[in-house]
This record gives structure tokens, C-alpha cells and sequence, in this order.
């Protein structure tokens, strides 16, 4: 057997909110991990939310930093959006850009206290949809749009790669809560067929022996592993693929709560309003407030 390739090997080990990136050449496989500590608790922090509410969000935001860890460039940026009309659960939004990381949901509360603590996806959205969106911070924008379909988002997720990308894909999230604070992990892995790269697939195999033994081995993962805080993600490379001949590591961004609003940009964005509709926007005191969902907070535009 090759020795391991590690190419951080002069880097420190990573342990949380940061990805990691991980390449297994021989059988043209890629993935990504990642575990959110104080990222993930600066989003939830905004909201009070009910504890199924904390779970999905919890899931998403693991799900979004994966997926966006998988664009190049600082301004690229992955939105994920579950929706639907009929569920408890009305709408869950969650992006990512250059690491910097933001989700929020709407629910109906009445209808959410009927369900358990961890309700599965069907019960939470009904009958929804799966909308994921890539910006390369090129210009170059596309989306696919797919049925919440499975027990939950990751499951969605993975549905969503096989049927808009025809890349195979296997996700594996895990989350807990623990004296008030959450954590949360997961791990991507995908097979490029011929290691490409590009938007093509045109030899894609679900059944390709090379991806039959990725998914056997990335599969083992337990929620256990993933959430071990002392147990560093390149020991989890490490732990599911040191029988592979080369292993390759990378570093990726390092994560945090973030939110691009300010009294600037909903200033610009009012303005463009026909002066008849910015009046009907005013309170009681002729004033024009805007909440921002992400971060909880409220501007007064003076307009």
C-alpha cells in the first residue's frame, strides 16, 4: 500500500467550524466534512426556536456548508430552500458564502406542537419541494428543483445530486444538544466518473464498482464519530479510507454566522419602490421598518 498523502500535513488538525476537503484519486471520489460549534449556535441564538426547529436547522446548516464547500472563490455562494404551502414547516432557508453562513425558518406553531421532538421530513413540510441554488460569483447562476422526498433534508439532498446533477452522493448528518448548546457534523462524499469535473455527466454509473466501495466504506461513519469532539476530521478520513492508497486532504474555509444585511442595502432596495407603494410600506408613524428574518433585527429607513 502507498503511503497516505496528506496535504496539510503542516497544518494543525481540524476540529470544528471549518471545513474539510478530501480527495480519493484512485477511485475519482471526492468529499467534503465538517462540524459546527459556535457557528451553529450564533444562528440558532437569533431565534427561540421549538426543538424540532433547532434539529432541521441544525441539519441545513451542516447540509449548506458541505454543498457550499464544494464552490470555488470567496463571492460563490450555495442557497438552500425548503418549501411548501400545507406542512408545519413553511419555508426553511439556509446559504452560504466564502464560509460565511445564515438560515432561518417560518412554521406554523399550532400545527408543529402536534409532532414529536424529531418529527421526520414528510411530517414537517408534507408535500414540498427542494430548491438549490449555485452562484459562482461569475455571473453563472443554475438551480435544480427536486421533492422533499425521504425521511430527511440529507436524503432530499442526496435525491437532489442523482437527479439535477447525476453526480452519486452519499450525506451523512448528525446533530445533539448538550446543557443548552448544539452541535452538529456531517460528511459529502460524491464520485466524478473519469474524474471529471465539469457540468457534464455523461457515463454515469449509480452501480460503478469504484462508488459500490466508497459508499461501503464512507457509510460506517457512526453519528458518534462525527460528533467527537476530541476525534479530529482528518483522523475520520483517516479512520474510513486508510486502506485506499492515497488520500488527499485539504484545509477549506473556516465557518461563521454571518448576514449581509444593513440599513444601506434595504435603504438602495426601497428606494427602487414607485414613491406610491413606499407609502403604503409606513407604519402608523410614517415610518418604513424593515425585520431582517436571519438576524432578528429591525432597521428604520429614513425615506
Amino acid at each position: 500500500m502507498d503511503q497516505t498523502q496528506d496535504t496539510s500535513a503542516q497544518e494543525p488538525e481540524t476540529f470544528s467550524d471549518k471545513l474539510l476537503g478530501f480527495t480519493l484519486p484512485a477511485r475519482n471520489a471526492r468529499g467534503r466534512l465538517v462540524r459546527l460549534d459556535k457557528t451553529l449556535n450564533d444562528v440558532l441564538a437569533a431565534h427561540d426556536y421549538p426543538a424540532p426547529i433547532k434539529h432541521l436547522l441544525c441539519e441545513a446548516l451542516v447540509l449548506g456548508s458541505l454543498m457550499g464547500g464544494l464552490l470555488k472563490g470567496e463571492e460563490a455562494q450555495l442557497t438552500m430552500q425548503a418549501q411548501t404551502k400545507a406542512g408545519p414547516v413553511t419555508l426553511l432557508v439556509c446559504d452560504y458564502r466564502g464560509g460565511v453562513m445564515r438560515g432561518y425558518a417560518e412554521f406554523d406553531e399550532t400545527k408543529l406542537s402536534d409532532l414529536g421532538v424529531n418529527p421526520a421530513l414528510p411530517a414537517l413540510f408534507g408535500d414540498g419541494f427542494l430548491a438549490i441554488t449555485f452562484e459562482t460569483g461569475a455571473g453563472k447562476r443554475y438551480q435544480g428543483i427536486v421533492p422533499l422526498e425521504g425521511d430527511t433534508l440529507s436524503e432530499a439532498c442526496e435525491s437532489y445530486f442523482v437527479q439535477s446533477e447525476q453526480v452519486p452522493t452519499l450525506i451523512r448528518v448528525a446533530s445533539q444538544s448538550y446543557q443548552g448548546r448544539h452541535h452538529a457534523a456531517g460528511i459529502l462524499i460524491q464520485h466524478l466518473a473519469d474524474g471529471e469535473e465539469g457540468r457534464e455527466r455523461l457515463n454515469v454509473r449509480l452501480d460503478h464498482p469504484d462508488w459500490e466501495h466508497i459508499v461501503a466504506l464512507g457509510g460506517t461513519i457512526s453519528h458518534e464519530e462525527l460528533l467527537d469532539e476530541g476525534l479530529s476530521m482528518e483522523g475520520i478520513v483517516w479512520r474510513l479510507f486508510h486502506e485506499e492508497g492515497t488520500v488527499m486532504v485539504q484545509p477549506g474555509a473556516g465557518l461563521k454566522r454571518g448576514c449581509r444585511c444593513s440599513a444601506e442595502h434595504y435603504h438602495t432596495v426601497i428606494t427602487r419602490f414607485p414613491v406610491d407603494e413606499q407609502d403604503a410600506m409606513r407604519n402608523s408613524d410614517g415610518q418604513i421598518v424593515v425585520d431582517c428574518q436571519f438576524c432578528s433585527k429591525q432597521f428604520i429607513l429614513a425615506i
